[in-house]
């Protein structure tokens, strides 16, 4: 698309080209042709350029941030055509604000030359029967300073006119720029791209229609449904009433204005913003004297080209709502965030690694509480099949699919849960970032698990183990001291006292059990505790790992899409004020 031109500062000076040379060969007749080089006393002017209000400037805002923030998710040819519009809308605010280029579209035998003659006062644009007729754009300028705009719509010099002097006219329509397009419907492929072009760059259209074709399906699906949100810089025209009798006119005129409103263009009636409906006839002048006082008002407004582009860029925000809007709440919930790390816990065996300190511990309670004889058994069973100690048996292949699998379950379950209500790019992006987090999770997780398991050395000892250790000796002293003491008084060393040592021994081995199982049962808090504090420590870390490879990344592409949907609603005007 072109944006704005080069020349648009250092244009020269108004000039008719072939046309103007012809009248400076007859002057004498140049009054009448229409058609002069430059109006008596003007010269070039310095022309102020467009300025936009405040909430289109921020709506215009967004939409660049939005395309900015955007590049990295979404395919240019999505983007392409809100990039266009903020092209051609900084190209249109560097040119003149005092200027309407207003655009005559019309299909084969619609009399939009003829209409545009009959604005002009002057025959500028060639009538007939021959089809087509409008090979190229034609302008027309009611005043001076426009060169620039006519240059942005690649019309050159020759096809460049001036209306008939007429001050009336003049005073009423003063700064209209008006373009002759040709057939949107000809056979030359040319002719309509060259409507397409002029179509996205001018600031209204009057579209012309003929009592024949006004329900002609190219002119409604083409152009009128796609630009029903431009309703505002839109005049439709009845062409050639001449033509209908009686009543009729205003039966085809009804008919247009419901086939309009089924295209979803609003119509400016009762004072309402909107597209405005005119019944006339070019060839006899009825009507047209209406519109030229419709356009002047138009014109004298000086609003076209903001209103144009503000619908542009509600054309450019409804084309991107399917990748931006969503009817859905988006975001991981906590409970989301918790059973991913419940997963993560499970898969390192963060319960299995709890229960095994608990064992430990109570282990370690049993050797310290025990009785001698019961630790001197476990220390010759400890000879005969030496004990893993506190390290895991290595995990066996099977384990190890089986934990990555969990893992990777775990990762794509939240994955989906995070893109769950997305537009498509956006949940794409969820999961690739989800699947990036993920790549050499499972081994950091093992080596975690390593390094967060129980701490080196023996578990902690309470209080009250030296007083059981000191109880338990006792009892191993009674023993030995009952034992010595029969042994005596079978060698005779001793008087014979069954009573005493017997009482001893027994109290000795009666003891020593009730010790360590006393022992036991209050060493089961300790160790649960001991075991629970192992589990949280190993499911914190695997927690850790999980968000900082996981969570986070996905986290950082839900900021980013909360950041683009605000961006995205500014530009439809939610919030701008």
């Amino acid at each position: 698309m072109d944006g704005g031109s080069p020349r648009a500062d250092s244009a020269p000076a108004w000039d008719d080209g072939l046309i103007a040379r012809r009248v400076n060969e007859t002057a004498a007749g140049a009054q009448h042709t229409g058609v002069t080089e430059r109006r008596p006393g003007a010269g070039p002017q310095g022309v102020p350029p467009l300025a936009y209000d405040g909430q289109l400037r921020a709506r215009l805002d967004a939409l660049r941030e939005l395309v900015g923030l955007s590049r990295t998710r979404l395919d240019s040819r999505t983007l392409a055509e809100a990039g266009r519009v903020l092209d051609e809308a900084a190209a249109r605010r560097r040119l003149s604000g005092q200027h309407t280029v207003v655009a005559i579209a019309g299909a084969t035998g619609s009399g939009k030359s003829q209409l545009f003659n009959a604005l002009a006062g002057v025959t500028l644009s060639e009538t007939g029967v021959r089809r087509p007729t409008t090979a190229a754009p034609i302008a027309c300028s009611w005043s001076d300073g426009a060169a620039s705009l006519i240059d942005r719509l690649g019309i050159p010099p020759r096809l460049r006119r001036r209306p008939a002097q007429n001050a009336d006219a003049d005073g009423q329509l003063r700064g209209l720029v008006l373009v002759d397009l040709p057939d949107h419907d000809s056979a030359a492929v040319l002719h309509r791209e060259q409507v397409d072009r002029v179509l996205d760059l001018v600031d209204a259209v009057i579209w012309v229609v003929d009592p024949e074709k006004y329900a002609d399906a190219v002119l409604h699906e083409r152009y009128l449904r796609p630009m029903a949100g431009h309703a505002e810089v839109m005049f439709v025209v009845l062409n050639q009433i001449d033509r209908l009798p009686g009543e009729a006119a205003e039966q085809v005129l009804d008919d247009l204005r419901r086939l309009l409103d089924e295209d979803g263009i609003a119509l400016g009636e009762y004072g309402e913003p909107g597209a405005v409906v005119l019944a006339l006839s070019a060839l006899t002048g009825d009507g047209v004297g209406e519109l030229r006082e419709a356009l002047g008002q138009f014109v004298t407004e000086r609003g076209a080209a903001a209103r144009r582009i503000s619908a542009d860029v509600d054309a450019a925000a409804w084309r991107l709502r399917p990748v931006y809007a969503t009817s859905r709440r988006i975001g991981l919930s906590e409970e989301a965030r918790d059973e991913f790390s419940a997963r993560l816990a499970d898969a390192v065996g963060a319960t299995a690694a709890g229960e095994a300190a608990e064992r430990a511990w109570l282990r370690n309670a049993n050797r310290a509480c025990g009785t001698p004889w019961l630790r001197l058994w476990r220390w010759y069973q400890d000879r005969r099949d030496p004990p893993t100690g506190r390290l895991r048996p290595p995990a066996q292949p099977d384990d190890e699919a089986t934990a990555r699998q969990r893992v990777e379950q775990a990762v794509r379950t939240v994955s989906e849960r995070a893109s769950a209500g997305l537009p498509a790019p956006w949940a794409q992006a969820v999961r690739e970032a989800a699947v990036r987090g993920s790549q050499g999770l499972p081994e950091a997780l093992d080596e975690l698990a390593a390094r967060a398991g129980l701490p080196p050395g023996r578990p902690p000892r309470p209080g009250w183990w030296p007083a059981a250790v000191l109880v338990q000796a006792c009892m191993t002293l009674l023993q030995i001291v009952g034992g010595l003491w029969l042994v005596g008084q079978i060698a005779g060393v001793m008087a014979p006292n069954l009573g005493v040592p017997v009482l001893l021994m027994v109290a000795g081995i009666v003891g020593g059990p009730l010790v360590e199982w006393s022992c036991r049962m209050a060493a089961r808090g300790p160790a649960r505790r001991y075991g629970t504090e192992a589990e949280r420590r190993l499911r914190e870390a695997a927690a850790g790992c999980g968000r900082a490879r996981v969570l986070d990344p996905l986290a950082a592409e839900l900021l980013r899409y909360r950041e683009v949907r605000e961006q995205y609603g500014r530009v439809t005007g939610v919030g701008v004020g």
